[in-house]
């Protein structure tokens, strides 16, 4: 095997994984043992101090002597460890199955993304950085970002109300939101904290209404919280990765056991990783590890949330370099990327646009998504294209837009996956049922609950499986995907008149307090009347201390109520899973400040603080499976820009959505102050002529990778109005102008 690190270059789509694969099966099947074994490679880097140009580590006082808490298992004789890496999750998936097809499952891969990696090292050998930073014997918890901004919020509490006191124009949850996103990105750019003060010194120069803080405060207080973390053995992504690469990396012993577990590092889309990734990387190579590399010079999708693709390409220097510029698939970036490009960024009059770029233009956004839907269902119906082949792409998909394709695709049977459709828990008519349940169970949550939110939980919780007997209602309820035996008109009159409001015990009163109880029906009042027994029997063994916490609550009426999940749609069994999960998150979290801060609030407070939380719309659900299955594979994929290009996903007829919005150029999707801590920062401060050609290279990037994604056809969807009425003038409005307008009558084929 050629140790010798591989770094492939090439666009978008031109084959650069396909290489890195079948490069890594040339290599198994020449033979694993010629790249030398874990003990000869262990050997190495305990002997060998070579320079490096990563960011510099501080030394650590914890020697190779110190055992860890943890053992290892050696890699057998001439097999190496493999270490995959890839942007994020959905293509670490994919990258491992085309691995693992390729060497027919022969090789035990490791796959994870950075903050994947940093996370598990972190934990795993959490017992040296015990010793070494002294902390307190207990194992960490992870916190999740809506906890992470609920306790640095309470943490900051007085600092917070002095400087939201002094000015009107940054909310409290964007400020803490910045702050803690200040301390993730110095420390995945491998920055002390101390330096951040200095940083924001340099780089905003004083502009007081982005951060109201003294620079000097603003260090002090994210050293406040890292410190207050880890003595309570919390973790976040950002205090992971400065963990990582301040203290575990440079550590010798670490470096040794890091040598042995890993000889080969299989690193796709490394445009989108951060500084300390090269630190890895370089510390693996000077091991002796073999490597491939894939890097995209117009990528960098994740630029702004931590990623330095300009650093991470100095890896080029220790490299044997592979460049790609053909590509296997033809794509209309082959010949229209720098002409749409040019066009974009310098528009010229009298300019034009081949067929395969056509123009939907109309004057109000409502007949936009009207004909867009339209050129859709007619591609559909004449079988130009099937559902899978489109994608509608848009700097931000609202949810007017959402909403209105999918109703009006749908009702021609053509299905619309929406990419990473994160919606609020609160979003879901089930998850609110269940937080009204749990403010009927446990005393003293009643202002949290309302005759609305009675009567959605009576609907809801009140359906039936879809084999069971039918209801009084023939058709499920627009909330519930079964029938209900409450239907909506019901409910309402229930929770009109049976419903008692109360600060400390809301309660449902019997069915007969309602005058005309017996024009609810047979069913409507069975089905009331045991959802009030089912509360009572709650509310006797919460008494009894028979139920634990809310998570074993929830689960119950899941179980009772639901149909266990198992009935349910895809869409509400995420939500459901999500809202378990944040749960359980919650009180594990809980449970470690009540155990460490030796306090025993009532229980009601934790379920009150919980409700308010997703109340808030702070948490969101996670879909899984990554691909839709069955029919509804075969969808038309609706995302904005980011999702898409992060998804790596390639259709036949591309929609862009919404092209005479400003969005496209000066669309947010870095984090408050990212460009500072890149390697390559100036040191000046940064203006907003920075900013501006800062977007036109984002501009430049999000069109050549759109259209090396696109096989045959673009649109250009413009309306002269947005939804609010202004007139829209973006960036793209010059190729909309020289773009081919559609015919309305017809397609072009």
């Amino acid at each position: 095997m050629n140790s010798e690190p591989i770094w492939v270059s090439g666009a978008t789509r031109s084959g650069k994984t396909a290489y890195l694969v079948n490069q890594f099966r040339s290599w198994i099947q020449s033979g694993l043992t010629q790249h030398g074994t874990p003990r000869e490679r262990s050997t190495k880097v305990l002997n060998e101090t070579p320079e490096r140009a990563s960011p510099p580590l501080p030394p650590t006082s914890l020697h190779s002597s110190v055992p860890p808490l943890v053992s290892f298992s050696t890699t057998p004789e001439g097999v190496p460890g493999v270490l995959v890496l890839a942007a994020i999750g959905d293509n670490r998936i994919e990258l491992v199955d085309r691995l693992t097809a390729a060497t027919q499952g022969k090789v035990s891969l490791h796959s994870t993304t950075p903050l994947g990696f940093f996370q598990s090292e972190v934990t795993l050998f959490w017992s040296l950085l015990i010793q070494q930073l002294d902390l307190k014997a207990q194992f960490p918890v992870r916190l999740a970002p809506e906890n992470e901004q609920a306790l640095a919020t309470q943490l900051w509490r007085s600092e917070l109300d002095q400087a939201i006191g002094q000015q009107t124009s940054l909310t409290e949850v964007r400020l803490v939101r910045r702050l803690l996103d200040l301390l993730q990105l110095a420390a995945l750019a491998g920055i002390p904290i101390a330096d951040i003060p200095v940083i924001l010194e340099q780089g905003l120069a004083g502009q007081n209404e982005a951060l109201p803080f003294p620079e000097s405060e603003v260090g002090e207080l994210l050293q406040r919280w890292q410190n207050w973390c880890l003595s309570q053995g919390l973790l976040t992504y950002g205090i992971i990765a400065g963990l990582y690469w301040q203290y575990l990396l440079p550590n010798p012993t670490y470096q040794r056991y890091l040598a042995q577990r890993y000889q080969v590092v299989l690193a796709d889309d490394v445009d989108e990783y951060p500084a300390i990734a090269r630190s890895v990387f370089e510390t693996l190579l000077d091991a002796g590890a073999a490597a491939i590399f894939t890097y995209n010079p117009d990528g960098a999708v994740r630029l702004g949330l931590g990623a330095d693709p300009a650093y991470l390409a100095g890896l080029v220097d220790r490299c044997r370099i592979e460049t790609l510029t053909d590509r296997p698939i033809y794509c209309l970036g082959d010949d229209l990327g720098d002409a749409v490009v040019a066009l974009a960024t310098d528009p010229i009059f009298f300019a034009s646009l081949p067929d395969t770029i056509q123009a939907i233009q109309t004057t109000s956004r409502a007949q936009l998504l009207r004909r867009t839907a339209e050129v859709i269902i007619e591609a559909v119906q004449t079988q130009q294209v099937q559902p899978r082949d489109i994608v509608v792409i848009a700097p931000g998909v609202d949810a007017i837009a959402r909403y209105s394709l999918t109703e009006m695709l749908g009702k021609h049977q053509i299905p619309v996956e929406s990419l990473n459709d994160q919606r609020p828990l609160t979003s879901s008519p089930i998850i609110r049922a269940l937080l009204t349940l749990l403010t009927l169970v446990y005393p003293s949550l009643g202002r949290l609950v309302d005759r609305e939110a009675v009567a959605e939980m009576l609907v809801v919780l009140s359906q039936q499986p879809a084999n069971g007997q039918q209801s009084e209602a023939p058709h499920p309820s627009l909330l519930t995907p079964h029938p209900s035996l409450i239907d909506p008109v019901r409910a309402g009159l229930l929770a009109d008149y049976c419903f008692a409001p109360h600060p400390d015990r809301p309660r449902l009163l019997p069915v007969t307090t309602f005058p005309r109880w017996d024009r609810l029906g047979y069913q409507a009042s069975n089905a009331y009347q045991a959802i009030v027994q089912w509360i009572a029997t709650q509310q006797s063994q919460l008494e009894q201390r028979l139920i634990p916490n809310a998570v074993s609550l929830l689960d119950r009426a899941i179980q009772h109520f639901l149909f266990g999940g198992g009935a349910l749609p895809f869409e509400q069994l995420s939500a459901l899973r999500q809202l378990i999960e944040t749960a359980q998150h919650y009180w594990e979290v809980d449970g470690r400040l009540r155990r460490s801060q030796r306090f025993d609030a009532p229980a009601y407070m934790t379920v009150s603080r919980f409700v308010q939380l997703l109340q808030s719309d702070t948490v969101t659900a996670n879909p899984y499976p990554v691909r839709p299955i069955g029919p509804d594979s075969n969808a038309v994929l609706l995302a904005n820009v980011f999702q898409y290009r992060s998804s790596r996903r390639v259709h036949r007829w591309q929609f862009w959505l919404d092209a005479g919005s400003p969005r496209w150029l000066s669309g947010v999707d870095s984090l408050f102050g990212a460009p500072l801590f890149l390697q390559g920062w100036s040191g000046r401060a940064w203006t907003s002529a920075d900013a501006m050609d800062a977007n036109e290279r984002r501009l430049r990037r999000i069109l050549l990778d759109l259209l090396g994604r696109t096989e045959e056809r673009v649109y250009l969807c413009h309306s002269d109005l947005a939804t609010n009425g202004q007139e829209q003038t973006g960036v793209l409005l010059s190729l909309v102008n020289a773009a081919v307008p559609l015919d309305t009558g017809l397609l072009i084929g």
